[in-house]
C-alpha cells in the first residue's frame, strides 16, 4: 500500500510521516531536502533556481514511486508528486518566477513520467493556515527558509487547495492541523490515528 502525506512548506509532513510510520510498521520515504543543492540558491534567488529546483525534486518524486510501485510492502512518502506539478511549479510559473519555456519543459517532463505513475492509495492532506506554517517554519530553523515570503506561502496555499478540491485520484483525507500539535498532545495524535484507521478501513 502506497500512503503518502501532503501539505504546505511547515505544515507537519515530515514529522507526521514518521510517527505514523513508526505506529503502523510502515516504512517512509522522506523528501529529498537534505543534500538537495538547489534550496538554499532557489530561496536567495527564485528565477534563477527555480526549473533547477523544480526538476531536482521531480527525479527524486519519480524515483521513489518507482521504488513503491516495485515494492510489496506498506511504504508512507513524504510529499507527492502531484505536489511538484500542480503547486509548485504551477505557483512558480503564474507568479512569473519560472519562464513559460521553462514551464512547458517542465510540465511535458511530467505529463510523460504520469504515463508511468499509479496514485497513491491514500492521500493525507494536512491543512494549515499561513500563521501555523510560520510558526513551524520559524521552530525548525532551516537558514535558506529564512527568506521564505508570506504572500509564497499564501499563494501555495491557494493552490493547494484548488488541488485537493479536485482531487480524483485515490482516497483523500483532509485533516486541519491549525490546532493540533500531535507531537507533544498524545491525544491529538490519537486522533490523527483514529483517522487515519478509518480511511484506510474504507479503502481496503
Amino acid at each position: 500500500m502506497h500512503i503518502a502525506v501532503t501539505g504546505n512548506i511547515g505544515a507537519g509532513k515530515t514529522t507526521l510521516a514518521s510517527k505514523l510510520a513508526e505506529h503502523f510498521g510502515w516504512e517512509v520515504l522522506f523528501e529529498a531536502v537534505e543534500g538537495n543543492p538547489y534550496l538554499a540558491e532557489f530561496y536567495s534567488d527564485m528565477p534563477r533556481w527555480a526549473f533547477h529546483l523544480q526538476m531536482y525534486f521531480l527525479k527524486s518524486r519519480y524515483e521513489q514511486v518507482m521504488q513503491i510501485q516495485r515494492s510489496n510492502r506498506r511504504i508512507i512518502q513524504d510529499r507527492t508528486i502531484y505536489e511538484d506539478a500542480f503547486i509548485f511549479a504551477m505557483n512558480l510559473y503564474k507568479t512569473g518566477i519560472m519562464s513559460e519555456n521553462d514551464y512547458g519543459t517542465y510540465r511535458g517532463i511530467f505529463d510523460l513520467m504520469m504515463q508511468t505513475v499509479k496514485a497513491p492509495d491514500l492521500t493525507i492532506y494536512l491543512k494549515a493556515d499561513l500563521p501555523k506554517l510560520v510558526r513551524q517554519i520559524e521552530k525548525r530553523g532551516r537558514d535558506f527558509e529564512a527568506n521564505i515570503s508570506h504572500q509564497y506561502l499564501a499563494d501555495l496555499n491557494d493552490h493547494y487547495e484548488e488541488f485537493v478540491n479536485g482531487y480524483t485520484e485515490g482516497k483523500l483525507l483532509v485533516i486541519d492541523v491549525n490546532d493540533l500539535d500531535y507531537v507533544n498532545n498524545a491525544a491529538h495524535f490519537e486522533h490523527v490515528i483514529k483517522e487515519v484507521d478509518k480511511a484506510l478501513l474504507y479503502q481496503k
